[in-house]
């Protein structure tokens, strides 16, 4: 805590971009309090991830999802909210397992919440409302892009995410409903395991007759199909092909800061920066 009361927080989420402002700022706030929002259901390579970040940092990462030497988790949840699963228009997952511990995690304390938006992202996230929260955008603030922050976490020996390497393109959990159709095909292929239990979620909620799916309305159970997971294969080669032939068009700032074509903007900033 600084001299003026306030607390400095950096919550992470198992993403490239909260671990390298974690790295980023290591040296320059030494008061840093890390907090990571678990919700039981992330993949096994962020945990993996984040404690090779914890040796990084020298510091431990607080896990705000244990409460009173209970863990609430998804499993927990679900069961409140009747089956129904979470989706983009029932985001209950990031309010209840991802805002309410950080808020909770904060108090009525003071803080600045450091956020590790980049300067080539044109988005904007429902973190915190609560006026003692403070948000910091030190990535904007300094001009750092893409590129940049791959360069921090090559630098300091981190690297990017393990799951980037089979194709995931963001952290949170395994069955993340903003996941794209082709990064449930590679979960498939990389952890059926995982896949399964995704697919076990899919039924219907508790005094309803409405079936909750993963993917719209698209059963994982359909999606898995041999030929329905080449189709989008298929699909997804042809999107990047059209993407690199209009590479001409391409900002100036995309150009010299290395921005992923295939980078996704949709999601939770607190699941997945």
């Amino acid at each position: 805590m600084n001299q003026n009361g306030f607390r400095h927080i950096l919550s992470l989420s198992g993403g490239k971009d909260s671990a390298a402002l974690a790295i980023y700022l290591r040296d320059r706030i030494p008061d840093m309090e890390y907090v990571f929002h678990d919700t039981g259901k992330e993949l096994p390579e962020t945990y993996e991830y984040l404690g090779r970040l914890e040796a990084i940092l020298g510091k431990e990462i607080h896990k705000s999802t244990v409460e009173n030497g209970d863990f609430i988790g998804f499993d927990q949840l679900l069961k409140v909210y009747g089956g129904m699963l979470p989706s983009s228009h029932r985001r209950w997952c990031t309010r209840m397992m991802k805002l309410r511990p950080f808020e909770r995690f904060i108090g009525s304390g003071k803080c600045y919440n450091y956020v590790g938006l980049r300067a080539d992202e044109d988005r904007t996230g429902y973190i915190s409302s609560k006026p003692n929260i403070i948000p910091i955008y030190p990535f904007k603030e300094d001009g750092l892009v893409r590129g940049d922050i791959v360069n921090i976490l090559e630098e300091s020996g981190l690297g990017m995410p393990p799951y980037t390497e089979w194709g995931r393109t963001r952290s949170g959990c395994f069955f993340c409903f903003y996941q794209q159709k082709i990064e449930w095909v590679r979960l498939k292929e990389t952890y059926p395991d995982l896949f399964e239990q995704a697919k076990a979620y899919e039924k219907p909620g508790k005094k309803a007759t409405t079936t909750f799916y993963w993917c719209g309305n698209e059963p994982l159970a359909e999606l898995e199909k041999p030929e329905r997971m080449e189709q989008i294969k298929r699909e997804h080669e042809l999107v990047k092909a059209r993407k690199k032939a209009n590479s001409a068009n391409k900002s100036l700032m995309n150009i010299l800061g290395g921005v992923d074509d295939y980078e996704s903007n949709e999601g939770c900033l607190i699941c997945q920066l």
